[in-house]
């Protein structure tokens, strides 16, 4: 992984890096960085290329890669198919060879299409005089842009200018729309940037659309152009038919005790199994190829955003297959303060009265429930308040259970990060609202808080000693990202087919993918990114979102069943077909909610507000 940053701007004027931004790349980047200035065949324009390095497999390779042609790379991502990198090689060395034998857009595009894997680059060529730039088919790389004063930024991530009044451009995500190319000459003359934009091809491909472009540029989509071949086949739209010819209609259900019970007769075993091949094949990509610790000092390579839902369950599980046993799987578990209810502080304080000395030598530093015997005999059921006993923590420890029940040969650190609301804010005004920037609602500003902290991974592992100190060193950090989109694993999908029946899920998950890029991969790149960590995406795999995508809707999930059934069925049975009981039953509860970071400071905002704690210094 890298940062990466281009400035494009006129010889006659050039301009230099923030050093600002620079400063949030290097973090991303600590094992090498570096700084090429380039021109081409045309005088008129220059190129700052940065490239900050965080070396994951084979050799170290500075970047940015400027060939013998004097081509310049900038790469930030990772080939897990599509193109031959040997162990030992280095992927961005490999597609810089690629690419100086290209000579057409065509090869260009035919090189690009062909990675399987999350990317965004940055590429110069200098024959030409042209600079290519874009993400791939997801965007599960961040890459931004801003246009003013004749230049053109095109970066990792960003700073959030303090009381900026805007002439200095505005930062956008660059979208997911496919590949974009400037013809450097015409900058060099004119002084303005125009892009011409190759698109990916095929009806499923992300609906990035291209409002967020730089109000300086001009983007030109030429029809008769080459276009680069989506990577995932079609979603299939077959419809159920009801055995009376009617539209079948949605009935609410008990809910069920017994996942067990509740798919009695739903089992769909061929297709559960080869989920769990593509699945676990997606995770094998991901943890193997990871660079091991310098010194063999027995931490982890690899962690998970654990919450202990089905989504980071199954992870769990399949990356047990395919990381070495001898080293330990980080599962990182975050949590915000709580404040204690006023009622129930009150009681407690009651029953403190009358219990004296007794409560005290009882009372568990731990945070841990207890029961308590009031002074006059009569028991009373009194619990120790837990500040960070949020949901996401109960689950969590429920499913390190369940983890070291069908692998207790593995060592499994369980990290409890704990996170005040005074730490909250500092980290945000010093960190956090930068890489969540240019996005701007109450709900990125939850997202983007609960993984970084989750991310940076400082915390404590419970050993029978107590609790000890730790920080995860893991670079590689899996996520769930694509299972609830996939499989109708959110509450609008359920209330979109009480609605509109099974098309109008149709219509709701085809637009879940075609906008993940915007609302979610880049700030989480961002966000992770920032602690010399690598975010990767299992469930996004090409291969995955293929075969899921190949399936009819009503075997990926049945909304008329109750919630922590119906919703992604499919991934529900499969989890129990690799053995994992209650946490295959648990309903959906976003990472806000269940970390309890959503309302911690502000109840009455709502998501889709603009979070002004974002905007301020």
């Amino acid at each position: 992984m890298c940062g990466i940053f281009c400035l494009l701007s006129p010889s006659a004027a050039p301009s230099e890096p923030d050093e600002q931004i620079l400063e949030h790349l290097r973090r991303r980047g600590p094992d090498s960085n570096r700084v090429v200035t380039a021109t081409g065949t045309d005088p008129g324009y220059r190129c700052v290329f940065s490239a900050h390095v965080l070396h994951m497999r084979g050799l170290l390779t500075p970047q940015p890669l400027q060939d013998g042609a004097g081509n310049v790379l900038l790469w930030n991502g990772e080939v897990f198919g599509g193109v031959a990198v040997d162990p030992e090689e280095n992927d961005a060395a490999v597609l810089s060879r690629k690419l100086e034998s290209c000579r057409g857009a065509a090869e260009v595009l035919a090189v690009l299409a062909a990675v399987r894997g999350p990317w965004a680059l940055v590429y110069h060529q200098r024959a030409e005089d042209l600079l290519w730039f874009g993400r791939d088919f997801f965007g599960r790389r961040s890459l931004l842009w801003r246009s003013a004063a004749g230049t053109l930024t095109l970066t990792s991530v960003a700073a959030q200018a303090s009381g900026s009044d805007g002439s200095d451009g505005t930062w956008e995500e660059v979208p997911a729309a496919g590949v974009f190319r400037v013809d450097l000459k015409e900058f060099g003359r004119t002084g303005s940037v125009s892009l011409e934009l190759f698109p990916w091809d095929g009806a499923d491909s992300p609906t990035a659309a291209l409002e967020s472009l730089p109000s300086a540029c001009r983007v030109v989509r030429n029809p008769a152009g080459p276009v680069l071949p989506g990577p995932v086949c079609p979603l299939n739209v077959s419809l159920p038919v009801p055995s009376d010819g009617a539209e079948p209609e949605p009935e609410p259900r008990p809910s069920a005790q017994d996942l067990e019970e509740v798919l009695a007769g739903k089992r769909r075993l061929e297709e559960e199994e080869l989920l769990l091949s593509v699945l676990s094949e997606a995770v094998r990509r991901r943890v193997q190829p990871v660079r091991t610790q310098p010194v063999c000092d027995g931490s982890a390579s690899v962690a998970l955003l654990f919450s202990g839902g089905i989504d980071s369950m199954v992870l769990a599980v399949l990356a047990d297959r395919h990381v070495p046993p001898q080293q330990p799987i980080d599962l990182l578990n975050v949590a915000f303060r709580l404040q204690e209810n006023r009622s129930t502080s009150g009681k407690k304080q009651e029953n403190r009265s009358t219990s004296g000395k007794k409560q005290k030598e009882n009372r568990s530093t731990s945070g841990k429930k207890q029961k308590e015997t009031a002074g006059g005999g009569d028991p009373a059921a009194v619990q120790t308040f837990d500040a960070f006993g949020v949901p996401d923590r109960l689950t969590g420890r429920a499913g390190l259970e369940e983890l070291r029940r069908l692998s207790p040969d593995r060592r499994w650190n369980f990290v409890e990060i704990n996170v005040s609301q005074e730490e909250l804010q500092t980290m945000r005004r010093e960190r956090i609202r930068h890489l969540v920037h240019p996005l701007e609602t109450v709900l990125d500003d939850s997202i983007g808080c609960a993984v970084w902290f989750a991310a940076r991974g400082a915390g404590a592992v419970m050993e029978d000693g107590g609790a000890r100190a730790f920080t995860s060193s893991a670079r590689v950090v899996l996520t769930g990202i694509g299972a609830d989109e996939q499989l109708a694993g959110y509450s609008r999908h359920r209330v979109r087919f009480k609605a509109s029946g099974p098309e109008g899920l149709l219509q709701e998950l085809r637009m879940e993918l075609g906008r993940i890029s915007s609302r979610n991969l880049g700030r989480d790149d961002r966000v992770i990114g920032d602690h010399g960590k690598e975010a990767r995406f299992p469930y996004l795999d090409e291969d995955v979102v293929s075969y899921l995508n190949s399936l009819p809707v009503w075997v990926k999930a049945d909304l008329v069943l109750p919630r922590g059934a119906g919703d992604k069925l499919l991934l529900r049975s499969a989890a129990r077909r690799l053995g994992l009981g209650q946490s295959a039953a648990l309903p959906k509860r976003a990472m806000q909610f269940g970390s309890r970071v959503a309302k911690m400071e502000d109840r009455r905002e709502k998501a889709s507000d603009r979070c002004g704690r974002l905007l301020t210094a």
